[in-house]
């Protein structure tokens, strides 16, 4: 079986996420392709997604302004896997607290950005996820805070008490950069053990 994979590729660790879906897939004796998503049509192909950190503002309205937007639901709405991280965490959410990010609804989070603060305030941390026998080096960059989190939604990781990794049915989100380490260990919690099940 080769996996079709889709990265939004408006900005963001595009080669990265590309990297770490491969070596998920390797894991698995599997193949991945990886397509660049730009323009629309690209997201009906695909049977899992991947929606990169990167400027919120930016993203959701390059999504918004091709039809891209619409295409991402219905992949969701179909079951299929979505994995969103950092800036993707904010705009999949129900609510970004910024009225300039035009949210995609599909995870129903209240989210503050850029809450853990500035660029300067980056750290790495071992993380308990639920779903993975080890911790996981948990990259934050300018991470955005889940505030809150609807009742479909559970909880995979906390950091100081607050929700950084969240899964709602084919959603699996987080506030960090799981892309920034060689464990792909998040890309295969979200998309092949899914998938393959």
């Amino acid at each position: 079986m080769t996996l079709v994979a889709g990265v939004v590729a408006v900005q963001g660790d595009v080669s990265e996420h590309a990297d770490a879906i491969r070596r998920a897939a390797a894991a698995h004796d599997e193949d991945a392709e990886v397509r660049e998503i730009r323009t629309p049509g690209v997201v009906p192909e695909c049977d899992v997604l991947l929606l990169p950190g990167g400027e919120s503002t930016t993203i959701s309205r390059h999504l918004a302004t091709d039809g891209i937007d619409a295409e991402i639901r219905e992949h969701v709405a179909a079951g299929k896997p979505l994995l969103a991280t950092c800036a993707g965490l904010i705009v999949a959410s129900t609510d970004a607290k910024d009225d300039r990010v035009t949210t995609l609804d599909v995870l129903d989070v209240t989210v503050d950005r850029n809450a853990f603060g500035r660029q300067v305030d980056s750290f790495e941390a071992p993380l308990d996820v639920d779903g993975l026998d080890d911790p996981f080096p948990a990259v934050f960059i300018r991470a955005p805070v889940i505030d809150e989190v609807g009742a479909a939604v559970e909880v995979l990781a906390s950091w100081e008490g607050r929700p950084v990794a969240v899964r709602q049915g084919p959603v699996v989100a987080t506030s960090f950069h799981p892309e920034l380490t060689p464990d792909p260990r998040l890309h295969d919690l979200a998309f092949f053990e899914s998938v393959l099940a």
